[in-house]
């Protein structure tokens, strides 16, 4: 069920049987030379869709630009200020909790996301606790990397050993593939495997990953590969939704 395409009396329908939302987050930034823009942002709906529809979930819509000013240095990318993004946060699940939403489950397809969404987190817990007048009911937040399961590092090493690397990877690569085929690109890989290291601002950024991969070789991606990255992240994230509102079914 995605919200955008529902009705508000679907919705209404829905909160009797569930609190319970998924919220897809990502970035629109570089990904290399064969790597779409919103790979991050893409990869995030797509298997949130998914997880939607094997767990019959709402959906939320894509939060798709995140906190990614160490890419600015490559035409496109876009970011938002960590506190610009908190408050998207914060704004985005607060209008839901005032419709009777209390879990919220966000699908992350960018690692730069990770702290921020934490911190917003904090902040939306930090509300409640500092004001004892509140009668409202309490809200649980989870974020989930779709890269981080067992599954997927599993078939990762299978498919991609040390290729995969760190940014613009074979295996978002291959997602992306599978759930846009009509988007693919192709394009030479100088060297084959990126360097990897650490970097600071965007320009430094630049200076050490000329073509924005870091450590990997996404011209290994093919859609097959992405099909098979597409089922586990649903099955296991799948799960872990259901875990995530069961378990906090108690405290409504």
């Amino acid at each position: 069920m995605q919200l955008q395409l529902s009705t508000w009396h679907e919705v209404e329908a829905y909160l009797a049987r569930s609190r319970g939302i998924i919220m897809p987050i990502g970035s629109t930034e570089q990904h290399g030379p064969n790597g779409l823009i919103g790979t991050d942002a893409l990869c995030a709906e797509v298997i949130a869709r998914g997880v939607g529809e094997a767990v019959d979930a709402c959906v939320a819509p894509t939060i798709a630009v995140g906190m990614a000013q160490h890419h600015l240095g490559f035409p496109g990318s876009m970011t938002l200020r960590p506190s610009t993004l908190i408050q998207v946060i914060k704004d985005c699940v607060q209008s839901l909790q005032r419709h009777g939403f209390e879990r919220f489950f966000f699908i992350n397809g960018h690692g730069g996301n990770i702290a921020t969404v934490t911190a917003a987190f904090s902040e939306l817990y930090a509300e409640r606790s500092l004001d004892p007048r509140s009668n409202a009911p309490g809200i649980r937040c989870k974020l989930r990397n779709w890269w981080t399961g067992p599954g997927i590092g599993a078939l990762s090493k299978e498919l991609f050993g040390d290729r995969e690397g760190s940014h613009a990877t074979p295996s978002e690569v291959a997602l992306t593939q599978y759930a846009f085929p009509d988007s693919i690109k192709s394009a030479p890989m100088t060297p084959q495997v990126a360097p990897r290291g650490e970097f600071h601002d965007a320009d430094d950024y630049r200076r050490r990953f000329a073509d924005g991969r870091i450590g990997s070789d996404p011209s290994l991606a093919t859609p097959e590969h992405g099909k098979r990255f597409y089922e586990v992240a649903v099955r296991e994230i799948g799960e872990d939704y259901r875990k995530f509102v069961a378990a906090h079914a108690a405290d409504s």
